[in-house]
């Protein structure tokens, strides 16, 4: 049995997709489910039962779980890089996986979480998944100290060796239309180009930087799911890893794809980055990835140009995984 915590949110439900492509439906599912647009995520899923995300916890807490449990995927966090309530962040996304951590080390339960690139904060400090620079990083906001919190308590509890945590870097595809604001920068723009034929990027405020020409490791949200189950597969590899491509990418290159993947001319409006998130925004972030290869994941990563492509199918459908 697989407990799968975050199921109807983005990555989650793609992960519970690819466990019912590969046969398996023993799965426990846990989210909180207010939206309905984020209930089609789980539109033609298979799962054993469902559990909300506060009676699941309490459910750990009081060590009730009595199913057989083979592994824990704890994708449910608050996922919003702006948000402003320290005490959420703290509850949502460090105790609750704490809890989770401590219930599946008393019980021997392969235990994988997601963390985030925004740990690494301005990059200052490289983008490596060692973690003896952990103590290093100064992440950027509420949200990125929440998931370094964790990686912190991990490895200053000697226990990272017997669970794993991923740094996901910009991740993007089906699923994610619930998200609002916090869609991916293909989702979002995908609109506006169908209907004015132009994407909006920000402008950069560093001279050494053009406008447009800020970097990011994006990442298709399959091969995301492929690195999750290549854990899943191998419960004998722990730690920190990232989950990247490890080749960073401009904005105008998402741009150029996005347009061509529609068949339509290149047209980029940059405009002016809010007053607030100028001090936050990250002008490049590039997983290394030398550390999961080192691992054994051999599978190599969709190139942003088919990536778009292949999500650009799902957005004209608005279809889902």
């Amino acid at each position: 049995m697989i407990v799968l915590t975050g199921a109807v949110g983005f990555i989650g439900s793609c992960i519970l997709a690819r466990l019912n492509a590969m046969g398996r439906r023993d799965i426990l599912i846990v989210d909180e489910r207010k939206d309905a647009l984020k209930d089609n995520n789980l539109t033609g899923k298979e799962y054993e039962k469902y559990f909300d995300k506060k009676e699941f916890l309490e459910i750990v807490k009081k060590d009730k779980l009595t199913e057989p449990i083979d592994a824990v995927i704890h994708m449910g966090a608050s996922s919003s890089t702006v948000g402003i309530d320290k005490k959420y962040y703290e509850e949502n996304n460090f105790a609750y996986t704490q809890q989770l951590a401590l219930w599946c080390l008393r019980h021997k339960v392969r235990f994988i979480y997601g963390s985030s690139a925004a740990t690494y904060g301005d990059g200052s400090c490289g983008y490596s998944d060692d973690e003896r620079i952990l103590r290093r990083l100064k992440p950027l906001n509420f949200y990125g100290w929440s998931k370094h919190k964790f990686d912190l308590w991990a490895w200053e509890n000697k226990v990272l060796d017997k669970m794993v945590g991923l740094k996901f870097f910009n991740v993007f595809g089906p699923n994610e239309y619930h998200k609002g604001e916090m869609r991916s920068v293909v989702a979002k723009a995908y609109e506006r180009v169908m209907k004015e034929g132009k994407m909006l990027l920000f402008k950069s405020y560093r001279p050494d930087d053009k406008d447009g020409e800020q970097k990011r490791d994006f990442i298709y949200v399959k091969d995301a799911v492929d690195v999750v189950l290549f854990f899943l597969e191998h419960p004998n590899v722990n730690g920190i890893f990232n989950v990247g491509t490890g080749v960073a990418r401009t904005w105008n290159d998402l741009a150029k794809a996005l347009f061509t993947a529609l068949g339509k001319p290149v047209n980029i409006e940059y405009i002016e980055m809010p007053e607030n998130l100028r001090s936050q925004y990250q002008y490049f972030t590039q997983a290394d990835i030398s550390k999961l290869k080192k691992a054994g994941y051999t599978k190599p990563f969709t190139p942003l140009e088919i990536a778009v492509k292949d999500y650009v199918g799902y957005l004209k459908n608005r279809a889902y995984i």
